[in-house]
């Protein structure tokens, strides 16, 4: 039986794919929910298992795509390339209408621009501070600042290489796990207790999962107010970071 399994997954490496990723998705949420009771969200467990396996597919084969690399999974390789992260990107936001930040008025629209522009000049200061010089890679950690979704799609989009790359979804993945702790414990401090607040809270830390989980944390009324503009948040991160961003920093450098 087993012999049949290694030769079905041989043959199909893009179904192998998926449900490896559906296996990791589903540990990477039983986690969460018995572990955790729901304070460290399911997906950013998953990344860190991501992480994991990437780091030993490389280790073991000595190859540069992680898990990839490995023959029985090379679908992985395809699933997890441009096409169908653009896909996924380009759903996410059709799921989104425009009218709805209005909702949020001026202050909401000021908090996304803001919360950007911030949290990529931190990741930009702290990519420096390492001794990077090159614009495309300051700009890519940076980006991976902002979150773990912009940071790869804009470090694809420069030419950025796959350890820059790498690097910009751990600066997001840990943005989104302080994100996931911090929430709960600054809520009353910072009087994010109603739905306006949850939407500017959105806008300005802008990691969907981080937000989504740090809410729910706090009032799961909130988490759909905080993730509608923290998704925008990282619409806007895909536009401005290869493009204006990159320019600014390269004029620099």
């Amino acid at each position: 039986m087993n012999d049949s399994i290694v030769s079905l997954v041989d043959k199909y490496h893009l179904i192998a794919a998926f449900a490896v990723v559906g296996l990791t998705m589903y540990i990477a949420y039983w986690l969460s929910r018995h572990l955790t009771a729901g304070r460290l969200h399911g997906s950013a467990i998953a990344i860190i298992i991501g992480l994991a396996l990437a780091y030993v597919g490389g280790v073991s084969t000595g190859g540069s795509k992680g898990l990839s690399d490995v023959t029985l999974f090379s679908g992985l390789g395809l699933m997890g390339g441009g096409m169908l992260r653009d896909l996924a990107i380009i759903a996410t936001a059709y799921g989104v209408r425009f009218q709805e930040i209005k909702k949020a008025g001026l202050r909401g629209v000021i908090a996304l621009f803001l919360g950007v522009l911030v949290s990529f000049v931190a990741g930009a200061a702290v990519a420096i501070g390492f001794g990077y010089t090159d614009p495309v890679d300051i700009t890519t950690i940076a980006a991976g600042a902002v979150t773990y979704i912009v940071g790869p799609v804009t470090g694809a989009t420069l030419g950025a290489s796959s350890e820059v790359i790498a690097l910009s979804i751990a600066a997001g993945l840990v943005k989104s796990i302080l994100t996931m702790i911090a929430t709960p414990l600054t809520a009353r401090l910072i009087g994010l207790d109603n739905p306006r607040s949850a939407m500017i809270f959105g806008g300005l830390i802008g990691t969907t999962s981080g937000v989504a989980a740090g809410l729910a944390a706090t009032d799961a009324r909130l988490v759909p107010y905080g993730a509608m503009t923290a998704t925008f948040y990282t619409g806007l991160g895909i536009l401005l970071a290869p493009t204006v961003l990159f320019l600014a920093v390269r004029a620099i450098f």
